[in-house]
């Protein structure tokens, strides 16, 4: 379809929740466009996942993982997952931080606690239920695609300042493709 431009941080946009996506707009021919153009502009941008707020849709939708992103090369692969209206449950208390960058966040990367086991529920584009439990990088990528549906930005959860920055300086190897 298309590769869409990608809302950055200071958009008012990327602070609000999104509106559900309703059962009405499942399996729908807009809501399929709306994907597809998700799915192109993430890859086109070798992310690990996107959220409809980032392409200028306020929308509780999401979709991540199904390919290596070169952008987290020690990262297994997520499956692809499409998910509507997530709900995220955290299945112990045990955070982990890691380095993360953001499509709306372009050139800077940042040290992020977030929980090591978690189960999401919500549901695909066809309005079917999903009810998974993960943990690691999985955790992280939906935690991370979640909170753009909810007004967060990585920024907003770093602890210390001290662990965000460039990612030229920080990791001169990923430089190039942020």
């Amino acid at each position: 379809m298309a590769i869409r431009p990608i809302v950055k941080m200071g958009s008012p946009l990327l602070l609000q929740t999104a509106e559900l996506v309703t059962p009405e707009e499942f399996g729908t021919p807009e809501l399929a466009a709306l994907i597809q153009d998700l799915q192109d502009t993430m890859q086109a941008m070798d992310g690990a996942g996107i959220a409809a707020p980032q392409i200028g849709v306020s929308k509780q939708l999401t979709l991540f993982g199904g390919f290596k992103s070169p952008r987290y090369p020690d990262a297994e692969i997520v499956p692809f997952t499409i998910l509507c209206n997530p709900i995220l449950t955290p299945l112990s208390e045990e955070m982990v931080d890691d380095w993360e960058g953001c499509l709306s966040v372009p050139g800077m990367r940042g040290l992020v606690p977030r929980y090591q086991h978690l189960r999401y529920q919500g549901f695909d584009e066809h309005g079917q239920v999903i009810d998974r439990t993960v943990e690691g990088f999985h955790a992280r990528v939906v935690q991370h695609e979640c909170d753009h549906l909810f007004g967060m930005l990585y920024p907003m959860r770093i602890k210390d300042l001290r662990d965000f920055g460039f990612t030229d300086v920080l990791m001169p190897g990923l430089a190039e493709l942020d």
